[in-house]
């Protein structure tokens, strides 16, 4: 098979999908950008926008790509974590997931992408302390790693109609552009830097051009399906990780946040900042992928200097 030439990237203008589309552009594929109001869009050159409702896609426009990058979701920290946007963050993931598969299910099969790179989290793992986590590990417990669970298992129509389906659980992106890096920077610019909790717990991160590079290669390699973790090869406790970032920003690390302070800011979703996730990017090591940023504090100072 010929590599991917056609790209259709939903997300495409959220933290991933904004490095990424100029990314696919360099390499020489079109990319098709599924988004709301495509007659308000302003992608770059090489780049057409095609309307969607944020859950389904038409046949003809997944008939008209060689690969589908599936990224959109409803940002897991933005406000209450009430039900109401408890059910808002599964349903954008699950239900556009599972609608997508069905429609690529139901697509001819000489028309349909030959591989879809769906977007999951490590929250597959829930909490587990120590222990280290290939792909391999079964899933944890807690409300995403049931939302993972359910997100990936939307994806099997697709797999079984033979469509390469990868399911990337994505750590800790860091990128100057927002997301975690961005809400960790800024008490560190006030001099209210410190560790989470104990700081002892394992935090799964990769840097954004990374992860960028993994989707390029995960689209290309054909061995690659099923799940991948798409975290870089070291992951760093807390602490450590609270240590780096003082380093790059020369700010100071001195004022720890309590656990109990984070869980009454944050309620069930504490778990995800004071859990432990000890996740190593195995399958993407023995496909050969080579990581431009493997160590921490070079990955910040990529970002941040």
């Amino acid at each position: 098979m010929t590599a991917p030439t056609t790209v259709l990237v939903t997300g495409a203008t959220g933290l991933v999908g904004g490095r990424l589309v100029p990314s696919l552009l360099e390499d020489g594929r079109r990319v098709l950008a599924a988004t709301r109001s495509p007659e308000r869009a302003r992608f770059g050159r090489g780049v057409e926008a095609v309307g969607w409702d944020g859950v389904s896609l038409p046949a003809e426009v997944l008939g008209r790509c060689d690969a589908l990058v599936h990224l959109a979701g409803e940002p897991l920290f933005g406000g209450p974590f009430n039900a109401a946007r408890r059910r808002r963050v599964r349903d954008s993931r699950v239900d556009s997931t599972r609608a997508l598969a069905a429609a690529l299910a139901a697509l001819p099969a000489d028309e349909r992408p030959a591989v879809w790179l769906c977007a999951s989290a490590v929250g597959f793992y829930g909490s587990r302390g120590d222990e280290s986590l290939s792909e391999q590990a079964g899933p944890g417990r807690g409300f995403l790693a049931e939302l993972c669970g359910d997100w990936e298992a939307a994806t099997r129509p697709a797999a079984e109609a033979g469509v390469r389906v990868v399911n990337l659980r994505i750590g800790i992106a860091l990128a100057r552009e927002g997301g975690a890096l961005a809400l960790m920077r800024r008490p560190f610019a006030l001099g209210l830097g410190g560790r989470l909790g104990d700081g002892q717990q394992w935090v799964p991160w990769i840097q954004l051009d990374d992860l960028v590079a993994l989707l390029r290669f995960a689209l290309d390699e054909e061995s690659l399906c099923g799940p991948l973790n798409a975290v870089g090869p070291a992951p760093a406790r807390n602490a450590e990780l609270t240590t780096a970032l003082s380093r790059v920003l020369r700010r100071p690390a001195l004022i720890p946040v309590p656990g109990f302070a984070i869980r009454l800011a944050l309620g069930e979703l504490a778990d995800e900042l004071l859990g432990s996730k000890r996740v190593l990017p195995e399958r993407a090591l023995a496909a050969g992928f080579r990581f431009a940023h493997p160590e921490l504090e070079e990955a910040l100072a990529a970002e941040l200097r």
